[in-house]
Parts: structure tokens; C-alpha cells; sequence
């Protein structure tokens, strides 16, 4: 079986709302989510609640995408990148109590349209990606990237800029 589910219809699978056309591949996990219009989901990507992925959008394989990540329309996400939304994580309290879901603040983090994200990249909560923007393989992006961009580095930093057409 090449494809876990291509949607030709706007439907619902795992309480995911999935757009006209798109394309999921196998070991995908995408729970209470949104994937729009045109958009190819890679294999054993994770998608959690609350996350949204934009229309034509490429998610490529091993990526993980967690609450609160938003990526708007035309964006390419590389393999095996890391999003972040917990910028405390723990696993206990400081009496020893196990984390809840109520213990911790979700941050949330935005991708503009058109942006691309190499392979092994991990965006940090909390920032905002650019319109048109690049980020380097390997990257780590600690901070929002300008629209047109180019950033690459640990932590991220601005090599150039780039024309919108590019």
C-alpha cells in the first residue's frame, strides 16, 4: 500500500481535517490536526493536536510537527526536522509529581508562506518563520527569521537575503 490515505473530498481520518488531494504516506501519526489542500504528508511524520498544515505543503519524511505549530500555504519542511513547544520541559513537578498537561505552557510557533526548512533543522518554540525564508540543514532556529532570509548555523544567523521570486 503506497499511501495510508489521498483525500479527494474534504473528510476526516483520526479527527484530522484533511483538504482536497492531499497525499499521506504509511506511518504517518496525525491526531486532531489540519492538513489543507494539496498537501503531501511523508512516512512516519507525527502530527499533533492543534497543529496546521497550509495547502500544497510538502512535510517530509521522520518530521515532527507538535501542537502548536502552524505552517501556512507552500511550505517545504525537510526530513527528520524537530519542531518545540515546551520551553521548560520536565517530567516532574518540584515535588516529584509526575507532569500533566496541565503543568507546562504550550508555545506556539508560525511558519510563513512559501518558507523552506532543511533536513535536520530544529525551530525552537515561540518563533515565527518568514515569508520566502530558508533555513540550513542542521540548523537551529532560536529566533524569528526575516521574510526572504537565508539563516543557517547553531544557533541560526542571517546569511542573506534572498528576492521573493526566488
Amino acid at each position: 500500500m503506497e499511501n495510508l490515505a489521498i483525500s479527494t473530498d474534504k473528510q476526516s481520518l483520526n479527527n484530522v481535517k484533511i483538504g482536497k488531494e492531499v497525499k499521506i504516506y504509511d506511518f504517518v501519526n496525525a491526531y486532531n490536526c489540519t492538513i489543507d489542500d494539496g498537501s503531501k504528508i511523508g512516512t512516519f511524520v507525527e502530527i499533533q493536536k492543534g497543529a496546521s498544515i497550509g495547502k500544497n505543503c510538502k512535510i517530509s519524511s521522520h518530521t515532527f510537527i507538535c501542537e502548536g505549530v502552524h505552517i501556512e500555504d507552500n511550505v517545504f519542511v525537510g526530513h527528520n526536522v524537530s519542531f518545540i513547544n515546551d520551553m521548560l520541559p520536565r517530567a516532574t513537578n518540584s515535588d516529584g509529581t509526575q507532569k500533566t498537561d496541565d503543568d507546562w505552557t504550550l508555545t506556539e510557533t508560525y511558519v510563513r508562506k512559501g518558507a523552506s526548512i532543511g533536513t535536520s533543522a530544529t525551530i525552537l518554540g515561540g518563533v515565527t518563520i518568514g515569508k520566502n525564508s530558508l533555513i540550513g540543514a542542521g540548523s537551529v532556529v532560536t529566533k524569528d527569521v526575516p521574510e526572504n532570509a537565508v539563516v543557517a548555523g547553531n544557533p541560526a544567523k542571517v546569511i542573506r537575503f534572498i528576492s521573493p521570486e526566488s
